[in-house]
């Protein structure tokens, strides 16, 4: 590889899979896929922690792979996080800088930005981003980037993006025990609008759902700016456990049914009778009609959460290039067209693209968030340090904390 490029990890925990990417990045910013790998998650309910041991466990399982592959050692990411405890706030605030002639700088766009989040986020919630939606001097708005320009009051209007802080804490914390520190950590549907999301899509506006197994993020973009984050407590799994509580079959021959037979079109015509079977087992046969009910109940009841979002952002059928649907539900075959009449919208699956590397092996939806981490890590050029060659196989021990230097001074 060339020894000029430096690399970034994107890590995915979800409720249900753990999913990572380690890609490297060129002088010019162009990022090659040379690590991936998913595993089931553990220790997580709703797209935050349950406890600290689950999620540590896996994700140090599952990056091992991920590090042969792309010849690195991770020790730094940009962690995603999920849930419905993530909110977005919309405010504004405004400084004075000086007389007319002062031209603003770096210095005064953290003062207002500071203004904008003080006392308008409560104090349990950590900020993860701010996204500056608009500037104003001296009463002349619309400018997007007041750097250089002049006057002597700056004002700012903002989209925040908070989450509850035990909940960043312990993802935090999960990861630090897996030896991987959170550089940063994103949204989960906002990572995954990185991936697939081109400039002109969030110019004209456009939203990305990400459906995942018990969460579905929604992200609305215009303007070229992220406008608003939700996120709906129900996902694919829900559907799953539906079908296994009312066909009495146990979850993995449920899965098997939703992904195999199950179409979002509910209307094709094909066998009445639904045939399985399982290890070479007793033939199991359902009704068709049975199941595609049970699925659309689900189905319907997301996305009229998914609309209820849209509306309270005021973007219900007012977004020109329509949804793009990401994350492990977005698999379940022509759940586009679905989605579509729930919506009333254009819908379309969401893939990473233009990526270089071994990209073709993970040009899935479900890639979208952890592909979107790397992406977002490449532009802070935030890097994993590359892992010392040695003639040798033997790995040392990786020091798990602060308390193992402290035994050792102790016996000095």
């Amino acid at each position: 590889m060339d020894n000029d490029n430096r690399f970034v990890t994107g890590l995915d925990v979800g409720t249900e899979n753990v999913r990572a990417i380690i890609a490297s990045v060129n002088k010019e910013g162009a990022i090659a896929i040379v690590g991936y790998n998913e595993g089931p998650s553990a220790g997580m309910r709703k797209g935050v922690p349950a406890n600290l041991t689950g999620p540590a466990e896996s994700i140090d399982k599952m990056l091992g792979e991920a590090e042969r592959m792309g010849g690195y050692e991770v020790r730094s990411a940009y962690v995603s996080i999920n849930g419905s405890q993530i909110l977005s706030t919309h405010t504004e605030g405004m400084i004075a800088v000086g007389t007319v002639e002062h031209e603003i700088n770096p210095d005064d766009l953290d003062r207002v930005e500071d203004v904008s989040v003080t006392g308008r986020i409560p104090a349990n919630r950590d900020v993860l981003d701010v996204v500056p939606l608009e500037y104003a001097l001296d009463g002349q708005g619309g400018i997007k980037d007041p750097i250089g320009m002049s006057g002597a009051r700056l004002e700012m209007r903002a989209n925040v993006i908070s989450a509850l802080t035990p909940n960043c804490e312990n993802l935090k914390k999960a990861t630090l025990t897996a030896d991987v520190k959170a550089d940063r950590l994103i949204p989960t549907v906002v990572a995954a609008a990185k991936a697939v999301l081109t400039e002109r899509q969030k110019e004209n506006g456009v939203a990305v759902i990400d459906m995942g197994a018990t969460t579905t993020g929604v992200a609305v973009y215009e303007e070229g700016d992220l406008q608003y984050v939700g996120v709906v407590p129900a996902g694919s799994n829900n559907i799953t456990n539906d079908l296994a509580i009312v066909l009495a079959i146990d979850p993995e021959m449920a899965e098997e049914i939703k992904t195999r037979f199950v179409t979002g079109d509910f209307n094709s015509e094909k066998s009445p009778v639904i045939r399985v079977k399982k290890e070479g087992k007793v033939e199991r046969a359902f009704e068709r009609k049975e199941v595609e009910e049970v699925v659309m109940a689900r189905l319907e009841e997301i996305f009229q959460e998914v609309r209820k979002k849209l509306k309270s952002a005021r973007y219900d059928q007012r977004l020109p290039e329509g949804i793009i649907l990401t994350g492990g539900g977005a698999k379940m075959r022509d759940i586009d067209l679905f989605a579509k009449k729930c919506l009333e919208a254009s819908v379309k699956i969401g893939i990473p693209q233009n990526l270089g590397g071994v990209s073709e092996a993970i040009a899935k939806p479900e890639y979208a968030t952890a592909v979107g981490l790397a992406m977002l890590a490449a532009e802070q050029i935030n890097v994993a340090a590359p892992a010392k060659k040695s003639s040798s196989k033997i790995k040392l021990p990786k020091i798990k904390g602060p308390g193992f230097l402290k035994k050792i001074f102790a016996k000095f």
